[in-house]
């Protein structure tokens, strides 16, 4: 069994050395098992889950090293992934690695009750000797394999957890003197998540430091990626992770920006009303992402998910993930996807057919058309320069302290739901105002704040980091830009054992530090104050009490709008229920309800319905509040006299054209219905559609529509590919 392995190891190392990525993936998705024909969704890349496998599915049964080859004889680049907070370490944790058990290294509740992730898998706490094994027992195989880019995802410590004695030690040699329960007092909270907070933050950079050096030893230029849920969702859950804070590590290449239909789904309040926003949501969580990275250049893969962790019914599963999908899309600037994790789980996962059904079934083959149509569409998404419809400029300040307020709560201290944070953000975004999200960890980098000509802040659920955020913040004051600092500065946390309170300084609040440095004294009374050429304007509320009553945004909209047309000189303030992007050939449009109306929003031309599995040709689109809408704008495409397929529920390979005919080759998951519109500069003749065998594929149709000139072909799919050859 060993001489075998060695075999296929080598055998991959050789034929992956020679096709892996130079970093020109646009489209990956993830998945434990071996490559399958159910699950061959055609993404440029794949990431092969776990050295180990995954426990829920059979593929622990199969060697890393085959489940690789696997997927590179199909075609496809070859990544790693893993988590490191948890996975499949079981040798570890029992001994077998190094004789010694470690499930101690658990992280442990109050109650003393470990936190599983699954069975005998704990989450960790990030120990040098874990970290020894994950780089011997794991990153080194994945290396000797051939693969040269490396995930490591989900660093994540519960808020709740920080009671085990090997967390103790951490804290000993992290701060110097001994453990302190972290429910006893607002400073125990925060010194404990800041040290989770650190684990992971060197965790992170001993291992994909180390896959460097060993890659380079090899010849081979390792990349190294961190998929990670937002910093909206960690804090709402009430995680600590390093979050923005890896920008700073030279051995980080890029993230996942890890949302989906389960994290925006979490409900929140808004006018004084506690429900899922899942559209709204989801544009903060991936505007939250966007802003960890856009300053530093790294590269960034937004994910979405068909489906989600827990089980729902399929139309459920289709409704938002058209909403985060759409939401992932109105960011122009980001043009790189996880297309979806676990296919396994998706094309032969079994959930309830309707709400309340018992009745359970495989994804309905509309629904994976749909769904093949949109991911298929992400192969071709361009960058654009073209920006979301809506007044900009409005941003809101976040930072990766927004985790370490969050559990336990002190002294009365409440943010519910994350509501300090959302208080700022969604009564301009249910008005169309495409507010965008700051760092307080990038200031540093000059292009953040460029677009920016009105600042929301509140130091009420966060605190600075370092002090040189003042600085940072001062002169973009000084230099024309405005601050609208919102916050009573009476929370507990205000006192901790942070810088604003130690070596010589003695500020009663966070915030008492960058006005002393404005010339306004400690505590500024609410009100407006000219500083250079920019203001400052204090709001004596917390930004929770403008969403947890209804109405109570009305002062600080009113506010902001003085603010933007009178001293900005921005232009009018637009309100309105909806988002409008034209990306390339693509409209995308969502509608809020909630908002300043409950008026439709219509589209006239000639479009393809992507959300439609069918691919309805249609001359207008009318999207209601709380719905959106992908549409191909038949009219923008520019070379009409070259045949080309406009949207296709599989992907398009060994395109040919001659005069009067076009043929290509359709690849996608079998068991699953191919749908696509193919325009021509003349109506079709015939089209001759073969299996791959060659046969002709008697169940194939298609039919000619005069108006858009297109021919709408469907077929069953099949991943070796079936032939299309169109004549005209």
């Amino acid at each position: 069994m060993k001489k075998n392995l060695l075999i296929i190891s080598l055998l991959a190392l050789a034929i992956l050395l020679e096709a892996q990525t130079k970093d020109n993936i646009k489209t990956t998705f993830q998945t434990s098992r071996e490559w399958r024909p159910t699950i061959d969704n055609r993404a440029d890349a794949v990431m092969v889950y776990g050295v180990g496998g995954n426990p829920s599915d059979k593929s622990r049964r199969i060697p890393f090293e085959e489940r690789v080859k696997s997927w590179h004889d199909r075609g496809y680049i070859v990544h790693f992934m893993t988590g490191i907070a948890w996975g499949e370490y079981q040798d570890y944790f029992t001994g077998q690695w190094d004789g010694k058990w470690h499930l101690d290294e658990g992280q442990v509740t109050q109650k003393g009750d470990t936190i599983w992730h699954g069975h005998m898998v704990p989450y960790i706490i990030p120990s040098k000797n874990f970290l020894k094994y994950l780089k011997e027992k794991h990153v080194k195989r994945v290396i000797d394999a051939g693969v040269d880019a490396i995930f490591m995802e989900e660093p994540e410590f519960w808020a709740r957890a920080g009671y085990s004695d090997a967390f103790k030690k951490e804290w000993q040699e992290y701060y110097g003197f001994p453990w302190r329960a972290q429910h006893e007092s607002p400073e125990n909270t925060w010194l404990a998540s800041k040290l989770k907070y650190e684990l992971y933050y060197r965790a992170l950079e001993d291992v994909f430091t180390y896959a460097k050096e060993y890659g380079k030893s090899k010849g081979m230029d390792v990349k190294c990626y961190v998929p990670t849920h937002s910093l909206v969702n960690y804090s709402q859950w009430q995680i600590v992770s390093p979050e923005a804070s890896l920008a700073s590590l030279p051995c980080v290449d890029g993230y996942i920006a890890q949302v989906w239909t389960g994290t925006s789904r979490e409900p929140n309040y808004y006018n004084g009303i506690y429900k899922e926003r899942v559209f709204e949501t989801a544009f903060l969580e991936y505007g939250s992402m966007e802003s960890m990275t856009a300053p530093t250049g790294r590269k960034m893969f937004f994910l979405t998910d068909p489906i989600e962790d827990w089980p729902r019914d399929w139309e459920d599963y289709r409704r938002n993930y058209q909403a985060t999908f759409t939401a992932q899309l109105l960011y122009p600037n980001m043009a790189n996807y996880e297309v979806m994790p676990w296919p396994e789980r998706i094309y032969e996962g079994l959930y309830s057919v309707s709400k309340g059904s018992k009745e359970k079934a495989r994804i309905p083959r509309d629904y994976s058309t749909q769904m093949q149509v949109m991911i298929n569409t992400l192969n071709d998404m361009p960058v654009s320069t073209n920006k979301v419809s809506g007044s900009t400029g409005i941003s809101a300040l976040m930072g990766n302290s927004l985790m370490f307020q969050r559990f336990p709560t002190h002294d009365g201290y409440d943010d519910p739901q994350l509501a300090n944070f959302y208080g700022q953000v969604l009564p301009f975004l249910k008005r169309g105002v495409p507010v965008s999200i700051v760092h307080i960890e990038n200031l540093g980098y000059p292009a953040t704040l460029k677009d920016t000509k009105i600042l929301l802040m509140t130091y009420s659920n966060m605190k600075p980091l370092d002090k040189e955020a003042h600085n940072h913040l001062a002169k973009w004051i000084n230099d024309g830009g405005i601050l609208i600092y919102n916050g009573r500065d009476n929370d507990p946390f205000q006192n901790v054992r942070e810088w604003w309170n130690l070596d010589g300084m003695k500020y009663p609040a966070a915030s008492a530090h960058l006005f002393e440095k404005l010339g306004l004294g400690l505590a500024p009374a609410e009100g407006e104050y000219k500083i250079g050429k920019g203001t400052l304007y204090v709001v004596r509320q917390d930004p929770k009490e403008y969403i947890l009553n209804a109405g109570g945004d009305t002062k600080l909209i009113d506010i902001v709008k003085n603010q933007y047309e009178n001293v900005a000189k921005a232009g009018k303030l637009q309100f309105k229920n909806n988002f409008h992007l034209t990306r390339g050939n693509y409209e995308l449009v969502s509608v809020m309800d909630e908002s300043v109306s409950d008026e439709a929003f219509t589209m006239k031309g000639l479009f393809i319905d992507l959300f439609d599995p069918q691919l309805s040709i249609l001359s207008d689109k009318t999207v209601q509040p709380g719905n959106q809408s992908m549409l191909f704008n038949i009219k923008s495409v520019k070379n009409k006299k070259t045949p080309q397929v406009l949207a296709t529920a599989a992907r398009v390979s060994d395109e040919k054209h001659s005069k009067g005919m076009y043929s290509f080759i359709a690849k996608s998951p079998i068991e699953t219905v191919n749908v696509m519109r193919v325009l021509l500069p003349k109506q079709a003749k015939d089209c001759i559609v073969s299996s791959p065998d060659g046969s002709l594929l008697t169940t194939a149709s298609w039919e000619w529509d005069k108006n858009s000139k297109t021919v709408l072909l469907k077929f069953d799919n099949n991943p070796d590919g079936v032939s299309v050859k169109l004549t005209y």
